[in-house]
């Protein structure tokens, strides 16, 4: 409550806030403008009864809901940067741009990253466009129209990724994380205010203990989020000069989930793909598109099936985004580099073999958490037998990585002050 006041007496950090409130408020104004010929009734029931797209709309912070021109979010530029770290495996290039070139090489990065998200934007706008009119959730435009619903909606995912970048530069907290924290706690009180207008005395027992069963998850979520497996690493002694260093001795934090929301995405793209194939089948074979969309109707409506294949892709791609991204061979030779190593192994590559074992342990800790997090709306509403006492995993997990990374770098800037008002 201390750290909570003294954030709003420092002037320059009250500022900060008062920026990322503002830029977060016209975020939500944007998501509220929605594109011409919206049945909103049949949009709503058509989002209420398809999960995946429930999860897309997570991730556009909210802007889905409405088919607002921001209906994208910034879920092409997500979709961009898994591209760009997926392309370092294939080109060097991009390697060493990313990992050996320092923060220049990262803002290049991050530039070719949003370069990609425009036509990526436009890619995932017409595919949307075309299955919501498919399921006469908006009327077909003309041509005319509809390039310019594409482009406006083009726009207005790149206004987006603008305010999250303006949200980013005031060291606050990710600004793209924020944006889809704001759409969802948006959602709260609609999602309160239904659970509380289906609430009868005979359910008392079942809100119990979904609110105890929601306690539990945070703090499994909040485990998941910071946990990790320390190792300890020895630096070599080393004189140079008349100077004696190394000697001391540290920890190489492994966290139990390295890949953070990465297989989520992955497994929702999977999932949406056979839809989209039925959209493109439909164009040539409108027979045969039908029979595609019947028998992807009856799995997605099947819980038992659609949940098992999708914890199988979660488990599948947190392995896959994990090996991608942590480079036990690259972390040994950096670590013998400067002198260290790790205390009864051999350095080089005998180290490398020991932090692969070590990840592949804990991943399947964090992988197999990660499946049940995702597929936790299914689990609840089998159990409580009550579709308003449901809870999103993926959002929570979102909710809980925000708030701590947000918290982290608040104070981080209050320590530094604190440091400023010492000299």
């Amino acid at each position: 409550m201390n750290k909570f006041l003294q954030i709003f007496k420092i002037k320059d950090l009250r500022r900060k806030i008062f920026i990322v409130l503002g830029l977060l408020v016209s975020f939500r104004l944007l998501a509220a403008i929605p594109i011409p010929g919206v049945d909103a009734e049949q949009l709503r029931n058509f989002l209420g009864t398809n999960q995946l797209f429930g999860f897309l709309n997570l991730f556009s912070g909210g802007g889905l809901e409405n088919l607002s021109i921001a209906m994208l979010g910034v879920g092409p530029y997500i979709t961009a940067t898994i591209i760009m770290q997926l392309l370092t495996i294939i080109f060097p290039k991009f390697k060493q741009m990313y990992y050996e070139e320092g923060a220049r090489g990262q803002a290049k990065f991050n530039q070719y990253s949003r370069m990609l998200t425009v036509p990526l934007a436009m890619l995932q706008a017409y595919g949307f466009l075309n299955l919501l009119i498919a399921q006469n959730v908006i009327l077909r435009p003309g041509s005319f129209e509809l390039i310019t619903n594409v482009l406006a909606i083009t726009a207005g995912s790149m206004v987006v990724l603008w305010l999250g970048e303006l949200i980013s530069e005031q060291k606050i907290g990710n600004g793209v994380s924020l944006i889809i924290l704001a759409g969802i706690v948006s959602r709260l009180p609609q999602d309160v205010r239904l659970a509380l207008a289906s609430y009868s005395p005979e359910l008392l027992p079942t809100y119990i203990g979904f609110l105890v069963v929601l306690m539990l998850i945070i703090a499994g979520v909040v485990y998941l989020n910071e946990g990790e497996r320390k190792i300890p690493i020895t630096y070599a002694r080393r004189v140079r000069g008349i100077k004696l260093y190394g000697g001391v001795q540290s920890y190489l934090p492994l966290k139990v989930n390295q890949a953070g929301m990465i297989p989520l995405i992955f497994a929702i793209s999977v999932l949406l793909f056979p839809q989209f194939i039925g959209q493109m089948i439909s164009i040539a074979s409108p027979e045969v598109a039908l029979k595609v969309n019947d028998w992807i109707g009856r799995f997605l409506n099947n819980q038992f099936i659609y949940g098992t294949f999708y914890f199988a892709l979660v488990v599948l791609f947190t392995y896959f985004y994990t090996a991608i991204t942590f480079n036990p061979e690259e972390i040994s030779k950096n670590l013998q580099r400067g002198g260290g190593f790790v205390p009864g192994i051999r350095p080089g590559e005998n180290t490398a073999q020991f932090f692969a074992s070590i990840v592949n342990r804990i991943t399947f800790f964090g992988a197999v958490f990660l499946g049940l997090i995702a597929i936790l709306p299914i689990i609840i509403q089998v159990v409580t037998n009550t579709p308003v006492l449901t809870v999103s995993g993926t959002a929570l997990l979102i909710v809980v990585a925000v708030a701590l990374e947000t918290m982290r770098q608040i104070n981080s800037q209050l320590t530094v002050r604190e440091y400023e008002g010492l000299e």
